[in-house]
């Protein structure tokens, strides 16, 4: 199974407190003594070690200071940031709109050759109709009261696609469910599996659909990820959006998709699986 989505950024914090701890330890203090230089309550550094709360800019500065290794300061401090951008709230990446939001992972996706997208319920973005895109968006800006810059977010969506038709290889595998969740009206949901029939045409692109019926005991459906060569993987959570580097992490979720792809039917049972969908729109 995939780790928990949480586990990069705890085992993030958890690495950093115990430098810090190190740090500590290697200068001769207690905690409680370095609680005491630094003018906090004693209770912070076991905090801060054991990965419970981050440490703040100032916090590092502080730590290192009175440890006598203030040189090691601009590294911790950078290491600390990198964590706080890898588990990025919703909120905080759409605070002025969507389009920001999509335009954010441009670069990722430019740079990319080889995807592999898992999907448990809905249909992934480079294969996204525009009327689809619409749908979701617009759902997602009345949900969150996010800014009005629908039309904007939906065109750089759009531009990203272009990906398709670039050379790559694109890996998607999708759950039945993903093609019976309705993302607008029905004529939205047709045309989106009619244009899902038509990509999984295109010789960059293998589609698999792991159907409904299908035993999973061995493996349950996962949340949705985004495996990017084998260099990061997302994952969109409810409230928040993740991004795992960690090489041990990103193998782990490679031998998962590798798995769920392993169940998926393909060629024309996975069209069957689609037609049939759109019969049951009416």
């Amino acid at each position: 199974m995939s780790p928990s989505p949480y586990s990069t950024v705890q085992q993030a914090k958890h690495d950093l407190g115990q430098r810090l701890r190190e740090i500590r330890k290697d200068a001769g203090l207690t905690a409680r003594a370095l609680a005491a230089l630094a003018g906090w309550h004693e209770s912070k550094c076991s905090r801060i070690e054991h990965g419970r709360t981050p440490p703040s800019d100032s916090d590092i500065r502080l730590w290192t200071a009175h440890c006598g290794a203030a040189s090691q300061a601009p590294d911790l401090i950078a290491a600390a940031r990198g964590i706080e951008g890898t588990y990025v709230e919703w909120r905080r990446m759409e605070r002025s709109g969507l389009r920001h939001a999509q335009e954010s992972v441009v670069p990722l996706w430019e740079r990319t050759h080889r995807y592999r997208f898992y999907s448990s319920w809905l249909i992934p973005g480079p294969v996204q109709t525009p009327a689809y895109i619409r749908a979701l968006l617009t759902a997602i800006r009345d949900r969150r009261g996010l800014a009005d810059d629908l039309d904007a977010a939906v065109q750089v969506r759009l531009e990203k696609q272009q990906v398709l038709h670039g050379g790559r290889r694109f890996a998607l595998v999708l759950e039945e469910a993903a093609l019976r969740h309705r993302i607008g009206n029905a004529d939205v949901m047709a045309s989106q599996l009619g244009h899902l029939l038509a990509v999984a045409s295109l010789p960059s692109v293998s589609l698999g659909i792991i159907p409904l019926t299908r035993d999973r005991s061995a493996l349950w459906p996962a949340e949705g990820f985004f495996l990017f060569d084998d260099e990061q993987v997302t994952v969109e959570l409810i409230s928040a959006h993740l991004t795992i580097t960690q090489p041990h992490e990103i193998t782990a979720y490679a031998e998962t998709f590798a798995q769920l792809a392993e169940m998926a039917d393909y060629g024309n049972a996975a069209r069957t699986l689609i037609t049939n969908a759109i019969s049951a729109l009416g």
